[in-house]
């Protein structure tokens, strides 16, 4: 299996595209803020958020709609991130196939997808194939699970090109006060707790045998899920097993590949993530080079929920295009509720003139 990364768009808390964003990842440049809110012991919450004069109005056509300010936000996040992504797009393709992930952690009322699918088409204007589109909400991974589906269709010829993505905000004053009741918000008091977030991303992805003149950034060599038994919210006990077997598959995959030499991960603060990583490498040491690099940029932004998988995946990808970061490249999310998916990335050959 392979898959070009032709291209990506990102809105994040340090960044209003994929290079602002990478350059401020790779320059560890935190943007993290008190807002208003507080949280149960009466301080504010300090998270990563959007600047809001920088992101496209909502629709005039979705106005009117009772639309909860998590999906408003959302949305003109996913407008953004779009467009930058579809760029690199030829004039001349028609509409093409999304496979997007949504929140895991929901508010009052959870998003239907379906229907934010149909909304982000209206609020974007972008060309997607609403009958070819899909959108789950799985959290981190959910981006990233969706690359064997996007793998196959480009494989069938079904589509020309596909896109995948992620949009999410954790900045909604019912989720942050359930993250909160959790013990799972880092604050003066709690160490072993995350920094919420908020962005969207969005990944234009090709078939390298059909690559014509087009650049890519890199090229997705193989992809894996799996799912954690013990995820945080199961009463299983937790063995680490869901991300070393997504780990696994991919290096069974790819058995002449050299050593991992980078890996960008979902860390977000939270000890569980860590160990999770721990247990997957020491069961995959071999394959693991010693001089490893390891990235987290969740210290950057915070925890982007369903849009840190494909973020992750894009700065990656710049990093392989631009020379900063070593190959193969590993990278991968884990969910909430036990998703897991990984992927292996190698520079991509650039098209000769």
């Amino acid at each position: 299996m392979a898959i070009d990364i032709l291209a990506a768009g990102c809105v994040t808390p340090i960044g209003f595209s994929l290079d602002e964003t990478a350059a401020a990842a790779r320059g560890r440049v935190a943007r993290l803020r008190e807002i208003d809110w507080l949280d149960r012991r009466f301080e504010p919450y300090i998270v990563g958020t959007v600047l809001d004069d920088g992101l496209p109005a909502l629709a005039d056509d979705l106005v009117t709609h009772s639309l909860q300010a998590r999906e408003v936000r959302m949305l003109r996040m996913a407008h953004a991130a779009l467009a930058d992504a579809l760029q690199a797009l030829p004039e001349d393709c028609g509409p093409l196939p999304l496979l997007l992930g949504l929140p895991e952690h929901h508010t009052t009322c959870p998003l239907d997808p379906a229907a934010f699918l149909a909304r982000l088409v209206t609020q974007s204007g972008a060309p997607i194939a609403l009958a070819r589109s899909v959108a789950v909400a799985r959290g981190r991974a959910a981006g990233l699970m969706a690359l064997r589906q996007a793998a196959a269709r480009l494989a069938s010829g079904e589509a020309e090109y596909v896109l995948i993505g992620g949009v999410d905000s954790l900045i909604d004053l019912y989720v942050l006060g359930t993250l909160d009741l959790e013990g799972r918000i880092r604050n003066a008091i709690n160490g072993d707790g995350f920094s919420p977030g908020e962005g969207a991303c969005f990944l234009l992805l090709g078939d390298p045998v059909r690559r014509g003149t087009m650049k890519p950034l890199a090229t997705i060599t193989a992809c894996a899920s799996s799912h954690e038994p013990g995820h945080l919210y199961a009463d299983t006990p937790y063995l680490g097993d869901g991300l070393a077997a997504a780990v696994g598959e991919l290096l069974e995959a790819t058995q002449s590949a050299a050593p991992i030499a980078c890996t960008y991960a979902s860390f977000n603060g939270e000890r569980y993530w860590a160990r999770e990583f721990g247990v997957a490498r020491i069961r995959n040491a071999a394959r693991f080079a010693d001089s490893m690099q390891m990235e987290h940029p969740a210290e950057c932004f915070g925890d982007l929920g369903a849009a840190h998988g494909p973020v992750l995946a894009a700065l990656a990808a710049h990093g392989l295009a631009g020379g900063y970061r070593p190959a193969p490249c590993l990278v991968y999310a884990s969910s909430d509720r036990g998703d897991r998916a990984a992927m292996l990335l190698d520079p991509a050959p650039q098209p000769a003139g």
